[in-house]
Order: C-alpha cells, then sequence, then structure tokens
C-alpha cells in the first residue's frame, strides 16, 4: 500500500520561509502527478502545486513567485519550498499522489479528487 508523509511544518513570521517534504513508500514506482494542497478550517482543500514526473511545475496565482516544488524520483521525495510567506498561508498542508496518466497533472492543480494517495497533513503557522 503506498503511503505519504509529509514533514517540515511549523511556525514561521511572516516574510520567512519552510520547507515541506513528502517520502512515498509502498511502491517502487514513482507517482505521475504530485501535489500540494492546503486547508483551513471550515474551507475546502485547495491546491497550491502540482510537479509531474518530468518535473514540469504549475501552481496557483497566490503562490505563484514565493513557491515552488522539486522532487526527487529516486529517493522517492517530493519537497514544497515556500518563502516569502504571509499569514494567509497558514494552513493544513498535505502531500497527494497519483500514478494514473489519463489526465495531464497540470490540469489537477485545483482536482483533489483526481489524487488517489494523501498524506496525514502538516501544519504550517505564519504569523504576521
Amino acid at each position: 500500500q503506498v503511503q505519504l508523509v509529509e514533514s517540515g511544518g511549523g511556525s514561521v513570521q511572516a516574510g520567512g520561509s519552510l520547507s515541506l517534504s513528502c517520502t512515498i513508500s509502498g511502491s517502487s514506482a514513482n507517482p505521475f502527478c504530485m501535489g500540494w494542497f492546503r486547508q483551513t478550517p471550515g474551507t475546502e482543500r485547495e491546491g497550491v502545486i502540482v510537479i509531474d514526473a518530468d518535473k514540469r511545475i504549475r501552481s496557483v496565482e497566490s503562490v505563484q513567485g514565493r513557491f515552488t516544488a522539486d522532487r526527487d524520483n529516486v529517493k522517492k521525495t517530493a519537497i514544497l519550498i515556500m518563502n516569502s510567506l504571509k499569514p494567509e498561508d497558514t494552513a493544513l498542508y498535505y502531500c497527494a499522489a497519483d500514478y494514473s496518466t489519463t489526465t495531464s497533472c497540470m490540469s489537477r492543480i485545483q482536482a483533489a479528487g483526481r489524487f488517489g494517495v494523501w498524506g496525514q497533513g502538516t501544519n504550517v503557522t505564519v504569523s504576521s
């Protein structure tokens, strides 16, 4: 069974940086598409950034220029690098993965339902 484990969350002041890691276990294959989503209480899970097996990236407008992603297909890890953090970035961040190639990875940025494997989430708190 494929599992994702996130790490690296924490608290930071506005303007600071954090990196989140996601480790994949339980599969010898690399996911076609990986994504980072975030959620605050009472809201729907929001797509932040997706990265495909060729490391092409798509991010939502609110994080462009501040967040980026990378993945290591040998180590089976993914990373979300967050710079210039703002209080509105405060959320529970989830790593997600999917092995299907039927739809493009870039099209899944706001399609949480198209990811079959999820991590448990890690909290990010940005104080002003």
